[in-house]
């Protein structure tokens, strides 16, 4: 197995909830077949208003068990849906409708309804005994007074499709993430095309993220695809979380201080 001092390979599941636990666990089964055995799983506590997950019976005792299994717990939101506001701009209906299909939900939250949203997902999580370090936004959209609030909430890490932010140390790492976009065949071309060249342009970069949401398995070839890339990658990367990654290069920074 690759050391992270060389190479390293996060994979995160994006929207976990009690509304695709199962298909999540298909995902996580062919993960690990492929090498990965431990994943970043990004959760939604209220999913679209469908349900919260300490209301779930089932939910709460199948995502602890990932957790004991090695899968770190990630705040991803609370129900992953932006109202839409009159008198949008352009700029701001792209980036919220078309996008993100509506689900930018801390992209312009002020600091207090961003703070209550990632309190409310807190205690969801304290419910089932679960807690996260770290706090990744729905479609990656985190916005400045959102950030601000996510590092008064405790959180130890946010990332963004292109960057890790320490949040601890203020420290911001450069790491573009595959991400796969599946709503209709002409996306799905093009993710194919792009994510092909990305991973063929980050062979040698230090570390490879690769997002995954559940519709992707809905499609043959893009899980098809994903596979392929993650069999190539476990042979010469160390599979890791978010978390590990971060607690890692803290500490090799620590040891490097040191007389």
């Amino acid at each position: 197995m690759p050391l992270l001092g060389s190479k390293a390979l996060i994979v995160s599941i994006h929207d976990v909830s009690t509304a695709t636990r199962s298909i999540v666990e298909k995902m996580i089964r062919d993960l690990a077949e492929a090498g990965v055995e431990t994943t970043s799983l990004l959760i939604i506590p209220d999913h679209h208003h469908q349900g919260c997950m300490d209301a779930d019976p089932v939910f709460s005792p199948w995502l602890q068990s990932q957790i004991q299994r090695g899968h770190e717990p990630v705040l991803h939101g609370y129900y992953h849906l932006r109202p839409q506001e009159k008198d949008e701009n352009l700029a701001v209906r792209l980036i919220t409708r078309s996008y993100t299909a509506g689900e930018g939900e801390f992209f312009d939250l002020s600091f207090d309804a961003a703070s209550n949203l990632l309190r409310k997902g807190k205690a969801v999580l304290k419910k089932c005994g679960i807690e996260s370090q770290g706090f990744i936004a729905p479609a990656w959209l985190l916005g400045k007074e959102a950030e601000r609030a996510v590092r008064a909430e405790g959180f130890q890490y946010t990332t963004r499709i292109g960057t890790i932010l320490d949040l601890r140390s203020r420290e911001l790492f450069s790491a573009r993430s595959m991400v796969y976009s599946v709503r209709s065949g002409w996306r799905r071309a093009m993710s194919l095309i792009w994510n092909e060249i990305l991973f063929l342009g980050m062979r040698n970069s230090p570390l490879l993220r690769i997002g995954l949401h559940p519709p992707d398995w809905q499609h043959p070839a893009i899980r098809a695809h994903i596979l392929r890339c993650i069999n190539e990658a476990v042979a010469l990367r160390e599979v890791v979380t978010y978390g590990k990654w971060l607690a890692r290069r803290a500490n090799s920074v620590h040891e490097q201080r040191q007389p």
